[in-house]
């Protein structure tokens, strides 16, 4: 068993559970107090975890500018590093407080330009799809300190969290916005039957403007955590 940080996931969708459109737009599904609560619980995290596409697509500072609080550390899990170098969370000095998760295929040249930034680059292991193994991942953050990781998304990173039963906590807002077709929140988890789908316990349901936020623990079918 790894020793690692806790993990939250929190992402915001609309009722039928899409985290963007079909055209990618995302922005913003979510109202203002709903993402003042997402500020506040990057906030309560040592780290906050994002892939390479919502690097690459939405940019975000990942920051707590809109509650008290410290900055987490940056994490952009990216096997093959994608993330352009004037990325919000690489330029202008927030470099620093960056960590990119690569694998081997990520170039050498490109994994050098980001420490000249000031980046940690950790080399990491692949698993069977070429990604960055999340379990060596997480027990290289805590090895360097961090005790809490939030995980923001976008689908694939939620799924692989999922899948791979790293989540301790789901934090989810619900937007009261129907889209039909778009990007799913979580894709597939290799769940055939209703009796091995992950369960939430210790729920909580809180109204943040017109959106609610559920928050829970989750829970595994065989006991694992």
């Amino acid at each position: 068993m790894i020793v690692r940080p806790t993990v939250t996931v929190s992402y915001a969708q609309t009722l039928d559970g899409r985290l963007a459109a079909a055209n990618g737009s995302s922005r913003w599904i979510s109202s203002p107090d709903s993402l003042r609560f997402a500020h506040a619980l990057r906030a309560e995290h040592d780290a906050v975890a994002i892939g390479a596409g919502t690097a690459c697509n939405d940019d975000p500072r990942l920051t707590v500018r809109l509650v008290p609080g410290d900055d987490p550390l940056r994490v952009v899990v990216d096997s093959t590093f994608r993330t352009p170098l004037s990325a919000a969370v690489l330029a202008n000095g927030a470099a620093k407080h960056t960590v990119l998760a690569v694998t081997d295929r990520a170039p050498d040249e490109r994994c050098e330009e980001a420490r000249s930034l000031g980046a940690t680059v950790l080399r990491l292991p692949a698993n069977a799809a070429g990604r960055v193994d999340l379990g060596a991942l997480l027990a290289e953050l805590h090895s360097l300190g961090v005790r809490s990781v939030m995980v923001e998304g976008g689908a694939a990173l939620i799924t692989s969290f999922l899948y791979c039963r790293l989540v301790d906590r789901l934090a989810v807002c619900i937007a009261p916005k129907i889209l039909g077709s778009g990007i799913e929140a979580v894709g597939d988890l290799g769940i055939g039957d209703l009796t091995d789908s992950l369960t939430l316990a210790d729920t909580s349901v809180t109204r943040y403007g017109v959106d609610l936020v559920l928050d829970s623990r989750v829970e595994y079918p065989d006991g694992h955590r």
